[in-house]
């Protein structure tokens, strides 16, 4: 549903964010929707939500299907825009391959968006696990190392209004902690600097994951191993797994403030 009186201000553009509400409408396992059923995700009278769906066709981000509307591929074009204009990703993008080199288990970047992450960059190995990820999947924050990772490094005074915010990852996570348990979780962090999560997301899902920094020293973004419980152990992914880790978050985290440092040139 969207929110009453979320926009403050007068150049605060209503017509926009009901266009973004409605693409925010397709979930996962849900390819094409009709027009009242995104009229009832989004809260949107029916009349608007058509008016928008065929602005929307006519620029190419979705596509008649059968009595509802899809997404088309275009719509990758908004999240990748995010991604391809930060050349951290590619500078991180060679340390992440010698990590999965090194571990031959697959390593990912992601940031945190509410109470969700959000993946940014991925090196996968081809192997069979329960979840399927790609850039731009969302999960829970709490249930996940690189969700731990990030908010622990999050202010104290902004961690309730984070963790308020609903999830928008279309699951559940098998952990669902209380918050003294998910306080007691985020301290261990601070003190350890890395995060493991054993099958707190999905059976058969474990991973550790640390923090990696800009030229500040402020974490910007978690890095991880994930591997199949089925295949390795908790003892193997901390003693061996996550040294290797730990030296490619640096690594990545000392490029990045190099680059930060170089003086912009103009034309």
């Amino acid at each position: 549903m969207t929110e009453t009186g979320r926009g403050a201000g007068p150049d605060f553009i209503e017509a926009l964010a009901r266009g973004l509400d409605v693409l925010r409408s397709f979930r996962p396992g849900t390819p094409a929707m009709t027009l009242s059923e995104i009229a009832g995700h989004t809260g949107l009278a029916r009349p608007t939500v058509r008016r928008i769906l065929i602005t929307l066709e006519s620029l190419g981000y979705v596509r008649a299907a059968g009595r509802g509307y899809a997404l088309t591929p275009r719509v990758l074009e908004l999240g990748m825009a995010y991604v391809n204009a930060l050349s951290m990703w590619e500078i991180a993008r060679p340390h992440m391959e010698k990590l999965v080199t090194q571990t031959n288990e697959s390593t990912s970047m992601a940031q945190l968006d509410g109470g969700d992450i959000v993946y940014v960059a991925r090196v996968a190995v081809p192997k069979i696990v329960t979840l399927s990820v790609t850039i731009g999947t969302r999960f829970p924050a709490p249930a996940t190392s690189m969700g731990k990772v990030l908010l622990a490094a999050l202010p104290s005074t902004a961690l309730p209004a984070v963790l308020a915010e609903p999830s928008r990852a279309g699951m559940a996570a098998k952990w669902q902690p209380t918050p003294a348990e998910l306080d007691s979780a985020l301290r261990e962090v601070r003190a350890k600097g890395w995060a493991l999560a054993d099958q707190d997301l999905a059976p058969g899902i474990r991973s550790v994951a640390t923090g990696v920094r800009d030229g500040d020293g402020q974490v910007i973004a978690a890095i991880n191993v994930t591997v199949h419980a089925a295949e390795t152990s908790v003892e193997t992914l901390v003693e061996e797994h996550l040294p290797k880790l730990l030296r490619t978050a640096a690594d990545i985290s000392h490029d990045w403030a190099l680059a930060a440092a170089v003086p912009a040139t103009t034309a």
